[in-house]
């Protein structure tokens, strides 16, 4: 199979890719990336080394796409990743939309010129914000938990479900990623593409970059590692916030199944999936890992709130095992060790990586 991953050189899609090529399946792989992210280049020797041919080109111009091979699947991977972006006073909210959505356009215009499936790498951040924000906790072992009053639906103590509200606000970064959602949907269902929509909780793993808004996991570690300032943001500065992680490698099962399905329901096409509560960490409970890793490290506080926060966000990925036979590989602990082993390794990653 001939498939082509946008974002090649970015975390997520050079995880992916290593691990298409590392399975030994035969794929033809392509990755499109325009290496604007620092650390980027960093990934494109080892590609090269597997067999992945590299293509210079960015998303958001058609012209880029031109020149690049007809190919069986699409796996987008390409996207500002931050629930801040367009709002940070570091991206537009113009150029957020053009990296976001207009970027999907285009690639869904290049799998309809070359019949080509498409999957969409979205995020747990398309859910509505306000259920979410007011979601009643309560502090458990120094993590939020629901708890103490009726909860909204599509959500229980194992997460958040398809079926809860997509309803505006979901941020700037969470609202191009439902639209991208959407028309990818219908470009499937309008040209009769294999499409596939798989909302990601947060991803993490060894070498990712190094902003807290698009990798807390490690971004947290390497902070913590080099003694840098940390501090826990709102929430009465106490750090009880969780979220849960997946290693992008673990959906290579997944991905595998959904290129080679035949006819599905449209309702399958869309789904969850992440680590889900097996894998939830809150910051204080991270840093705790961090100091039996690394030795102790002042966490400051902050309880005065930023904007999108919400205490808890866990995706339950229920469905995604119904149907795909998918649960997650790699334990959270396990990915901990992984950044860890990686931050040791790589002493100046947060400034090499790091776009600010």
């Amino acid at each position: 199979m001939r498939i082509l991953i946008t974002g090649a050189c970015g975390f997520v899609g050079s995880t992916l890719a290593h691990a298409l090529a590392q399975a030994g399946a035969g794929h033809e792989l392509h990755g499109l990336d325009n290496f604007i992210r620092p650390g980027s280049e960093s990934n494109r020797s080892g590609l090269k080394a597997l067999g992945v041919k590299l293509h210079h080109g960015d998303i958001r111009a058609a012209s880029d796409l031109e020149s690049l091979p007809p190919v069986d699947f699409v796996i987008d991977a390409a996207a500002n990743p931050s629930v801040l972006a367009g709002v940070d006073g570091k991206t537009s909210s113009r150029q957020l939309v053009e990296h976001n959505l207009t970027g999907t356009v285009n690639m869904l215009e290049f799998c309809k010129q070359h019949r080509a499936g498409f999957i969409l790498l979205s995020t747990s951040r398309v859910y509505s914000i306000p259920p979410l924000a007011d979601l009643p906790v309560i502090a458990v072992n120094g993590a939020f938990q629901p708890g103490g009053g009726a909860l909204p639906a599509g959500l229980s103590v194992s997460g958040v479900t398809e079926a809860f509200a997509t309803a505006a606000p979901v941020s700037l970064y969470g609202a191009t990623k439902l639209a991208s959602e959407a028309l990818a949907l219908e470009y499937g269902a309008t040209f009769n593409l294999p499409v596939f929509v798989n909302r990601c909780g947060v991803l993490a793993g060894p070498g990712q970059f190094g902003r807290a808004d698009q990798g807390i996991f490690s971004y947290w570690l390497n902070s913590y590692l080099r003694r840098r300032p940390l501090r826990y943001i709102g929430f009465d500065g106490q750090g009880h916030q969780v979220r849960d992680c997946l290693h992008p490698r673990d959906l290579l099962p997944l991905l595998d199944r959904q290129m080679n399905a035949g006819a599905i329901p449209g309702d399958h096409r869309l789904i969850n999936c992440s680590g889900g509560a097996p894998s939830a960490l809150s910051l204080r409970q991270l840093s705790a890992w961090c100091e039996q890793r690394f030795g102790p490290h002042v966490v400051g506080s902050d309880p005065q709130p930023r904007p999108f926060d919400i205490p808890w966000m866990v995706l339950d990925s229920a469905k995604a095992e119904r149907i795909w036979d998918w649960k997650p590989a790699t334990p959270a602990r396990s990915i901990l060790d992984e950044i860890a082993a990686h931050a040791e390794a790589n002493p100046a990653w947060l400034e090499f990586s790091a776009p600010f």
